[in-house]
Parts: C-alpha cells; sequence; structure tokens
C-alpha cells in the first residue's frame, strides 16, 4: 500500500499552514520553499483541499491560504479523504460498491480491519495533534 504524492504533499502543506494558524494568509510560494515542492505542482495538491472545504483562499497582493478551521478541528482523515477521493483502501470496502464475491470473500476480514485501523488512526487525530508531536520531538 503506498499513499500517493498528492496526499503526502497535501499533508505537508496543511501542517504547514497549522503551523502558522491565526497569522493569517499564507502564500504558496512561500509553503513551497519551505516544503521543498514546486509551486506548480502544490498549487494542484491544493484544488481538492480547498473543494472539500478545508482551506480559505484570498486572491490578490497579500492573499494566499488558511486553514478554514483551527488545527484541532481538522482530522488527518479530513486531508487524506479529500486528497485521496475518499478512505477506502479497496474498492470492495466502499459502501456503494457492491462485489460479486463479498458473501464468500475470505480476505474481506483482513482488509476490513486493516481500513478500520487506518481510519481510526486518521479519524483519531487532527493538524493540531500532529503539531503537538513534532514540537515535543524538538
Amino acid at each position: 500500500m503506498k499513499i500517493s504524492t498528492k496526499t503526502r504533499y497535501g499533508m505537508r502543506f496543511m501542517i504547514d499552514l497549522a503551523e502558522r494558524y491565526g497569522e493569517g494568509c499564507v502564500p504558496v510560494k512561500d509553503v513551497a520553499e519551505r516544503q521543498g515542492i514546486s509551486k506548480k505542482y502544490l498549487e494542484q495538491v491544493v484544488a481538492p483541499l480547498s473543494a472539500a472545504g478545508l482551506l480559505q483562499i484570498t486572491r490578490g497582493r497579500g492573499g494566499g491560504f488558511q486553514l478554514s478551521r483551527a488545527p484541532e478541528d481538522i482530522t488527518l482523515a479530513d486531508v487524506v479523504s479529500a486528497s485521496e477521493d475518499g478512505l477506502e483502501l479497496l474498492n470492495c470496502l466502499g459502501c456503494l460498491t457492491v462485489c460479486e464475491r463479498e458473501a464468500g470473500c475470505v480476505s474481506r476480514e483482513v482488509w476490513g480491519g486493516m481500513q478500520d485501523a487506518v481510519v481510526g488512526y486518521l479519524q483519531n487525530r487532527s493538524l493540531a495533534d500532529v503539531l503537538e508531536a513534532i514540537s515535543g520531538e524538538e
């Protein structure tokens, strides 16, 4: 299982904004420089996060991005779900998917348990929790 580059960069972007929460708009070029990510690619990464309502955007001079809610009110699940278009590890675990093998699938329990563990972890940690863990490492 691999997390996409878009999701990894999206998480870095959101943590960067969380570190600056309350300071106003943060230009994408500043985040790109701090995180070592191309500005052009980061602009693509930001689109689904914005569409999910996780960001406020201010256009024009002095504009940029800021979190739409406090870091403690944005879970890691919010970020990953926006970037990955959901949290299902496999299509057959989604609520709308019907699999012809569902009733007799011998591995469904394994994948379902793994998904529950991952989703539970992401839902129970906020951006503020990540900042707290980072500051504890220093």
